[in-house]
């Protein structure tokens, strides 16, 4: 990806932007003047949507550890998942306010520049679930570790493969944009399968035959990898156009729970939901219900609630005069952990039961 030069970092719009910036703390002032002041320290969770469940539980986790440290936290979020401009309006409203952190699940490199500028005014700012790129952008990021999660679930298929030929069918997020969450969770789930793949690459460029080395290890075929947008409707349109390439698909990759949901209406329709093998990433407390019912053979699950819990306990910490918490030794971001669930546990997997994770779904 080309960079702009910082001649032309700073042209026209970074000066209209600044303009509007000095407008927004001038009626910042004006309400403060009017209202008073809340004297508690200020952090803004800015999230992609606020009606994707998985955003919804960050949101209440944070609302639930700021009443417990004593933070102002002000929430906002794109209209959509892509919608850049909403969240850099809210940056620059965060800044102009005062507030001490930011919190945000971006939704596209576009608001990097806000961010830096956050952080020039002194904000700390921490990415939640999804990596800013570069990474560094944030000051700290509070997230699953995709490849991991990945992984777990491609060791899981190849072990309850026994040896027998994969015809893989790969639903992953995007294909014409390179995002970490999406690049990080299938080629984790090719490495657990032990399929050869170039973890830097796009998805996509890995041998689309050969010998897996996953379980007892056999014969691959990877039939398909086709965008979902991680939505059921997309899951379902990517798994017809899958089976329209091959019939005989027995594994298939879904990037999250939606497209892994749409997967399943596409293959209960063709009548093979019974003969496909079906792994998810998520761990909602519906996909865990999933799990048990058997709709999904196998999920890696996520915890949003700790992620913003995280967040929040940072900027409160800062506000005392202390450290915030530092990356995970080896990681250039704090791993909030993976763990895999399922029905049907095999051997060389460490697994959990439908019931214990449901204790923890989206925590």
């Amino acid at each position: 990806m080309q960079r702009r030069s910082s001649v032309q970092r700073r042209s026209g719009p970074v000066r209209f932007t600044r303009g509007l910036l000095c407008l927004a703390i001038g009626f910042c002032c004006v309400l403060t003047a009017c209202a008073g002041r809340d004297p508690r320290p200020g952090v803004s969770l800015i999230l992609k949507t606020q009606t994707n469940p998985y955003f919804v539980a960050m949101k209440k986790a944070a609302l639930d550890e700021a009443e417990r440290q004593g933070i102002r936290l002000s929430i906002a979020a794109g209209t959509q998942d892509g919608d850049t401009q909403n969240q850099i309006n809210e940056i620059y409203t965060a800044i102009a306010r005062g507030d001490r952190g930011i919190l945000i699940t971006s939704n596209g490199n576009a608001i990097n520049a806000a961010l830096r500028q956050a952080q020039e005014s002194g904000l700390y700012v921490s990415a939640l679930d999804t990596p800013l790129t570069p990474v560094d952008t944030a000051d700290n990021t509070f997230a699953t570790d995709n490849h991991q999660a990945g992984l777990l679930i491609g060791k899981y298929a190849a072990a309850r493969l026994n040896g027998q030929k994969a015809t893989i069918a790969m639903l992953d997020l995007y294909n014409d944009q390179v995002v970490e969450v999406d690049t990080g969770r299938d080629h984790g789930f090719l490495d657990g399968m032990g399929i050869p793949n170039d973890p830097h690459a796009i998805n996509g460029l890995e041998p689309k035959t050969g010998r897996y080395k996953g379980g007892k290890g056999g014969q691959y075929r990877i039939v398909c990898h086709r965008p979902t947008q991680g939505a059921i409707d997309g899951g379902r349109q990517a798994m017809e156009q899958c089976l329209s390439a091959d019939p005989d698909i027995n594994v298939v990759y879904a990037m999250n729970e939606p497209a892994g949901e749409g997967a399943y209406a596409a293959l209960r329709a063709a009548g093979k939901a019974d003969k496909v093998l079906l792994v998810v990433i998520d761990g909602s407390c519906d996909g865990i219900k999933m799990v048990r019912s058997g709709v999904f053979d196998a999920d890696a699950v996520q915890y949003p609630g700790k992620m913003a819990e995280l967040g929040v306990d940072a900027v409160a910490r800062i506000a005392r005069g202390g450290a915030p918490p530092p990356k995970t030794k080896g990681k250039d971001f704090y791993d909030t952990g993976t763990a895999l669930a399922t029905a049907h546990p095999v051997d060389g997997v460490k697994s959990q039961t439908p019931d214990e994770a449901a204790k923890k779904c989206w925590g």
